[in-house]
């Protein structure tokens, strides 16, 4: 027999890691749910042409493909191995595949709002929480499969809305207890660097080897920029503009603006950029998180983003960004609905939990599920007990009975094993006299109580 197995980059989540996914989630959900954002689930497979073309070349390499039904169909075997010759050459074929399992939710969320914008009140402010799919390399906080938690507003180009992310970014995670940075920047600043190379239209080769500095060093990038067809002046002006991020002399964030606009000189789109940043760090250091930056280096390499930008890291541990997002004021526009402004943040779950673990921050309680444990001590004391706990349970007190009348020691150890907190014991004793002892685990105390009084007992 074969022995069972994960695919690579997957994994099975106990009881206890559901636990402390669900208390991130929840988290973020509540703060979504504050801020007015509705909620939002498209299917785990979308149509594989409204997918495509929508990352980038190296985004698209990394879209799951979902074979086709029937490929076992006789009457179809030739024209079967003609279709797998294309996709073994690259070439996507209607055949073989016409579905995909989704990259993220932006772009489902796009599609979305193209098929029911007539029904839609704008803005619309969702949220989603939902798995995405990426046939990536595995390595730490990077999986195959991973739950992705989005906020977007569409339908309104103000820049309210980037300082109402910003300000969730920060409600979250202050009450995760993570302590981060907010780094920001504008797409139309890397566009106006794309402008002064004299290259607009490799604005996307630049921004994809930008968006690998932290990985692979500045000489790195600058090879990557050289193959990509740029020559050493205009290599020479990206890294002048990259060096801006790593001055080490002691810069506040409007004296690193100020230095930035200097290598611009009148550029409008750069001014539009520096605009941008300039609104939102006003507002959000005038509210009660200051923990924006302007970071330069910031590219986030998805083609769709147009505007700001945002990209959220652990100061604590070294895990790569836990957030990001963007302003895409056309993102509709790929589904035929032009002039949709949108913009949304989304937050990394599985990197936000391996932060948490690595810094303990999850509460104690975090794993107790099961409040309290009623023993079974006999089919009569059971009964009763059965009883006590649909009372507690009509209190949305979590209880359950033990399932066969067995030795304390075994109860005991149950209870310890699942965190349950209290035990409740109605045994003949108490049988007799209508009560019920109640022993705190983790306090290591008793008390005996009427069993009538149970119901409002402070558990």
């Amino acid at each position: 027999m074969t022995k069972p197995s994960l695919p690579q980059g997957t994994r099975d989540f106990g009881p206890d890691v559901v636990r402390k996914r669900n208390f991130i989630l929840s988290t973020i959900k509540n703060v979504f749910e504050l801020f007015g954002f509705q909620p939002l689930e498209t299917p785990a497979m979308e149509n594989l042409e409204t997918l495509m073309g929508k990352y980038g070349d190296e985004g698209d390499k990394l879209i799951f493909k979902i074979l086709n039904n029937g490929l076992d169909n006789p009457g179809k075997e030739k024209q079967i191995r003609d279709d797998f010759e294309k996709v073994l050459q690259g070439k996507n074929t209607k055949g073989i595949t016409e579905r995909a399992l989704k990259y993220d939710l932006t772009i489902p969320f796009a599609r979305y709002v193209a098929m029911n914008h007539s029904q839609l009140t704008f803005p619309f402010k969702r949220y989603q929480i939902q798995p995405v799919w990426r046939a990536d390399r595995p390595q730490k906080g990077r999986y195959r499969e991973f739950y992705q938690c989005d906020a977007d507003i569409v339908g309104s180009n103000s820049l309210l809305n980037e300082v109402e992310l910003a300000s969730i970014y920060a409600h979250v995670f202050d009450q995760l207890g993570i302590n981060i940075i907010i780094k920001i920047n504008s797409r139309r600043i890397l566009a106006a660097l794309a402008e002064i190379c004299g290259e607009p239209g490799k604005l996307t080769d630049i921004t994809i080897a930008i968006d690998k500095l932290d990985k692979i060093g500045i000489d790195k990038v600058k090879d990557e920029l050289s193959q990509r067809g740029l020559n050493n002046d205009q290599v020479a002006i990206i890294e002048k503009y990259l060096s801006l991020t790593s001055m080490k002399e002691p810069l506040t964030v409007y004296d690193l603006l100020s230095k930035a606009k200097n290598i611009f000189g009148n550029n409008e789109l750069a001014k539009k950029g520096f605009e941008e940043i300039e609104f939102v760090l006003d507002r959000v250091q005038k509210g009660t998180f200051a923990k924006l930056s302007a970071d330069f280096t910031l590219a986030r390499g998805l083609n769709y983003y147009t505007g700001m930008i945002f990209e959220v890291t652990a100061t604590d541990v070294k895990i790569g960004s836990i957030g990001g997002g963007g302003r895409y004021d056309d993102l509709t526009g790929l589904f035929g609905v032009p002039n949709i402004p949108g913009v949304g943040i989304s937050f990394g779950v599985d990197r936000i939990y391996d932060v948490m673990e690595e810094l303990n921050l999850f509460p104690p309680d975090v794993h107790i599920g099961t409040q309290v444990l009623f023993f079974n001590l006999g089919e009569k004391e059971s009964n009763v007990a059965f009883g006590l706990v649909q009372q507690l349970r009509q209190r949305n007190i979590r209880c359950e009975l033990y399932h066969e009348n067995v030795k304390f020691d075994k109860q005991f150890k149950y209870a310890e094993k699942k965190n349950i907190p209290y035990v409740v014991i109605v045994g003949s004793n108490e049988l007799e006299q209508s009560t019920c002892t109640i022993k705190n685990l983790l306090q290591g105390s008793q008390q005996t109580i009427l069993q009538k009084e149970l119901i409002n007992y402070d558990f």
